[in-house]
């Protein structure tokens, strides 16, 4: 890619593990490149450097508030954040809004709850065994964990949770028709509404309630509420589902990497890490920013109101930041990945995930050392035309 020329960035039909070429691009170029996604109007400047990643995700001169005024180009039919989500929001009301969610995050209480992950982690192994081998390590493990796991953290009844997985499956598809995205949105919204007013009556120790307490505190509107916690159950699930079911895969597809791990238990919060780092998590890019002024950066002149996209994949394999960045390896240190963002907008469930993914990975390793792909890797579907990349299926014995 010149310098002038503006790549149309598609939901490409990525093998497996392939790092995405735009992505490879944007971060071995000498300045930023342009692109236009299959979504929303004009085009946009795409960050793939580290430097330029994080000054972007830091700078108070990009806004994320602003794309509610510009239909920016995107990947996704619609924004998937409801309106009034943090995403859309800028420091100060950006921190306001964090802070009610923050209270159920924290050291304590992902303590207290990681005993109810290792017992539905276990629970899940249990099951699969007494089918028998061969089982399937998405649906009969990692689906199920992410769903329950996050869904309990929000409060979600358990008989309700299956529908709000195909809410958010209509959601997160690039592939879906844009009207039945806005739909399942409005349907997910109506029901979060619906659950805090329950909450009202009847408090609990679960997310939905912590962002009540935000909300009589003057922190967060009830619209903002809805929004904040759609958007964590969404990210949450499917971020924690397919992140670790494509972590599943590498280990198997490598199996020296699984029996490193067997056998040095220690090392597993280090090679999460690593993994998380290295793993092609999404197809092109999430939400933008806008340029409130002027600004230079990697070498182009952004103007006022353009937008800007950044790569937090193309960061986490910079050069200039990562020995060796296309290489896996769980012995790096330091490993100052971006896998859950930066600046105001980094994840703010971010030790949830790695909690829930150390503890689905630990409970495998430990339950079932054996474990091994019942297929060839090459016999391994892939999910195509969606947001996040992950294997569709993932057949195994032990």
């Amino acid at each position: 890619m010149t310098d002038r020329e503006t790549v149309f960035w598609t939901v490409g039909e990525l093998d497996e593990l392939a790092f995405d070429p735009v992505m490879a691009d944007a971060v071995g170029r000498e300045s930023l490149g342009r692109v236009r996604l299959p979504h929303g109007e004009g085009e946009a400047w795409l960050a793939g450097k580290y430097a330029d990643v994080t000054k972007v995700t830091s700078d108070p001169r990009f806004s994320r508030a602003l794309l509610l005024e510009h239909d920016v180009t995107r990947m996704a039919p619609n924004p998937i954040p409801l309106p009034d989500a943090v995403g859309f929001a800028d420091p100060p009301e950006h921190t306001r809004l964090r802070r009610a969610a923050s209270r159920a995050f924290t050291g304590k209480k992902i303590d207290e709850r990681r005993p109810r992950a290792e017992e539905l982690a276990d629970r899940l192994i249990t099951a699969m065994v007494e089918r028998g081998a061969p089982g399937e390590l998405m649906a009969d493990y990692y689906d199920r964990f992410a769903l329950h796991g996050m869904s309990e953290l929000m409060g979600i009844p358990e008989a309700d949770r299956e529908q709000f997985a195909e809410w958010t499956k209509q959601i997160i598809s690039a592939r879906h028709d844009p009207a039945v995205s806005e739909r399942a949105k409005h349907e997910i919204g109506a029901y979060v509404d619906g659950l805090a007013e329950q909450r009202l009556v009847e408090p609990r120790d679960d997310l939905i309630s912590h962002l009540l307490e935000g909300e009589r505190a003057g922190e967060l509107t009830r619209d903002q509420l809805v929004a904040f916690a759609v958007l964590m159950q969404i990210s949450g699930v499917n971020s924690v589902r397919l992140n670790s079911g494509t972590m599943g895969y590498i280990l198997l597809s490598r199996p020296e990497l699984w029996q490193r791990l067997v056998a040095e238990p220690e090392l597993l919060p280090q090679a999460v890490e690593e993994l998380l780092r290295w793993l092609p998590h999404r197809n092109a890019v999430g939400q933008a920013r806008i340029a409130t002024e002027e600004v230079e950066l990697g070498g182009a002149v952004v103007k006022a109101g353009e937008a800007v996209h950044s790569s937090y994949l193309a960061a986490n394999r910079d050069p200039a930041v990562f020995e060796r960045p296309h290489e896996l390896d769980f012995d790096r240190q330091p490993n100052p990945h971006l896998a859950f963002g930066h600046g105001p907008h980094y994840c703010v469930g971010a030790n949830f995930a790695r909690m829930e993914t150390q503890v689905m990975l630990r409970s495998l390793l430990d339950r079932l050392p054996g474990l091994e792909l019942a297929v060839a890797p090459s016999e391994v579907e892939w999910r195509k035309g969606e947001l996040i990349r992950g294997p569709r299926a993932l057949p195994v014995r032990w």
